[in-house]
Formats: structure tokens, sequence, C-alpha cells
């Protein structure tokens, strides 16, 4: 890859956005560069109402993203000055700011911020190759985009210290076991068809229910049940009066298939 080009890439293929890290050559490692084009293009993305998923993937055939880019670390600077320009630009968070659904299609390596990315995204599917791992312990640091608190979310406190404190990489199986993946294909032709396959089946769903569903789950996580419960009722009166609603009810009158809108 030439300095010149982008490290991300997009292909639209209908309603689908495939998004692809790209710097092959460098196992799509994190570099300054795609910090700054990534959000950009989900900006652009979330903004598209043509685009209703977007799958996340890695180019090349050794991994989604072995991380960051070790080569650009450098000497940090005045502690202040550093902790105030990571609360300024945390990259990851543009993740959280997609309202559409998020699909990570992990093929070989998926270590560190690769991981934190791919745990910022609302289904993860793996290949039989995948590696996941948070070696930032290793560095002398710790996970710093979100590697801490998603983990922990999705596969329990004592498994993320165990993973996070350790340092330790895991095969595909027990990121399976653990639910740190939800699905496991067969190969890595059967990622790409099955992260297509659950994108279309997404993409054909109402999009704001498709929001309402992610904003209610993720919102869910921050809050007691009682609080909880009464922002899913809230999301739901809101769902019933839509255009998607009624035409999902008669499509079910009238035995055809529904035709969605978004309003």
């Amino acid at each position: 890859m030439s300095d010149n080009q982008s490290t991300v890439s997009v292909e639209r293929d209908g309603a689908i956005a495939w998004l692809t890290l790209d710097r092959p050559d460098q196992i799509n490692a994190i570099n300054l560069r795609m910090r700054s084009e990534l959000p950009a293009v989900l900006e652009t993305l979330e903004g598209d109402d043509t685009i209703r998923v977007i799958v996340l993937r890695g180019a090349g055939d050794r991994g989604f993203c072995a991380g960051a880019d070790i080569k650009e670390f450098s000497k940090v600077g005045p502690l202040v000055e550093e902790r105030r320009l990571r609360r300024q630009s945390p990259w990851v968070g543009a993740f959280d700011r997609v309202s559409k659904p998020l699909v990570a299609a992990i093929h070989g390596f998926c270590l560190g911020g690769g991981l934190e990315m791919a745990l910022a995204c609302d289904i993860r599917l793996a290949a039989p190759d995948a590696v996941f791992g948070l070696p930032e312990v290793n560095l002398g640091v710790i996970p710093g985009y979100g590697g801490t608190q998603r983990l922990s979310r999705l596969v329990g406190m004592g498994h993320a210290q165990d993973l996070i404190m350790t340092g330790r990489r895991i095969d595909a199986g027990e990121a399976l076991s653990l639910g740190l993946v939800t699905r496991l294909e067969a190969s890595r032709d059967a990622l790409t068809e099955s992260a297509r396959g659950l994108a279309l089946n997404l993409a054909a769903k109402p999009p704001a229910a498709m929001a309402c569903a992610k904003e209610a789950v993720r919102a869910g996580w921050d809050m007691d049940i009682t609080r909880g419960l009464a922002f899913e009722r809230d999301l739901f009166t809101f769902l019933s009066a839509t255009e998607d609603r009624l035409e999902a009810a008669a499509a079910f009158r009238e035995k055809r298939a529904p035709s969605f809108t978004g309003r």
C-alpha cells in the first residue's frame, strides 16, 4: 500500500455496505490515518438512507486486524495533553454513533484494537482460523478503546479479567463458547456467504425497528431494570405509530412480503 492509498474501502451491495479495513500487508493494523478515515466513512454510511446494514471485514489472508500499528508508537507528550487528546478523539466511539446494524466478519488475527472494533459491532461472525486477544498488558498498557468495558459486558467479568490480565490468545471455538462471537462458520468462504445472508436478512427488516432494537439493548447496559423497561416501552410506543408497523400488519393480513421504507 502506498502512503496515498486509503486505509479503508467501501463496496455497496444493494442495501449492504461492505466496509473493509484495507492494509493487508500490515494485517490491517490501525495507523493514524485509519483512525481518521474510519469514523468519516462510518458517518457517511450512517447518513446514507440507501444503506441499511454495514459489514466490517479485513482485507488479505492474514487477518481481520492485528491491532495498533506498533511502528507508529512514539514517546508520549505531557500526560495531561495526551489525556485531553484521547478524550477528544475516541475513534472507536464512531461505531457507537451508527444506528444501523453493524456486523463484524472476522478471519485470522483479531487482536488489540481490532478486537475492540469487533466488540463495538452488534453481531460477530468468525471463520475457523480466527484468533482473538487483547495483548496490551504485554506492552505495558491496557486496552484503551473500549476493550475493558465491552468485553466484560459481553462475556462476564471473570472471563474478561482472564483475557485482559493474561493477554492470552484464544481460538474461534473458545470465542464461540464464551459468547465473544455468536456464529462460527465452516470456512472463510462460508464466513462471507453467511455475513451476506445475515446482512440481507437484517436489511429486509424495518429500519426504525432495527435502530430502536439496537438502542434499547445498548442503552440498557447502563440502566437498572426499572429504567430499562421504561425506556423499552417508550421505544415500543414510538414504533407503534410508524408507517412500517402498519405495513407489516397489512402484509401479514394480505399474505405478502412487506415493503419497508423506514418511515
